[in-house]
């Protein structure tokens, strides 16, 4: 059984207990990872196609260590003007060790929820409207049914809600 799973902005061919290399992730050494954008699962001659992922497909891997890879040598030059320049870099890496290969029923991760920094209801008992974006702030003005609030700067809106 192998998958081909997006790790890190790459893809890659994983199978059971292999060992990967893939740019730096942020977990620590030691922890548990799950990918869950499993792009084709092979199960012995059965292969599934994602469009563009597999639903409930998963990929379990554990961190074993981060570290450097090989130095790359960057060299540009242009002939007879005298232009050479010498850049290099080593990349930073993660291995990681292929735990297992889930084909269903794999939860996905919950995306992260963003908090608005003020909710319409909550600044109309605040009475502090300056927090407020124009377009809530002309939401409410057309609630209360005031005329022209289209037109009405921020401090206008303010005022006219008041």
């Amino acid at each position: 059984m192998y998958a081909i799973v997006e790790i890190a902005g790459q893809q890659f061919k994983v199978a059971k207990d292999q060992k990967v290399y893939v740019h730096r992730l942020p977990s620590a050494e030691g922890d548990k990872v799950t990918f869950d954008n499993v792009l084709l699962l092979d199960d012995n001659g059965n292969v599934t196609i994602g469009a563009p992922a597999i639903d409930g497909a998963a990929v379990e891997a554990k961190v074993v260590k981060h570290l450097k890879g090989d130095k790359v040598i960057v060299f540009k030059k242009k002939r007879r003007k005298g232009y050479r320049v010498k850049n290099g870099h080593r990349q930073a890496l993660t291995e990681i060790v292929i735990e297992g290969i889930t084909a269903s029923g794999a939860k996905k991760a919950a995306p992260k929820k963003e908090t608005k920094k003020a909710d319409a209801p909550k600044a109309e008992a605040g009475n502090d409207l300056s927090g407020l974006t124009v377009a809530e702030l002309r939401e409410m003005a057309k609630a209360k049914e005031i005329s022209g609030y289209s037109s009405m700067k921020k401090a206008e809106l303010i005022a006219a809600l008041s």
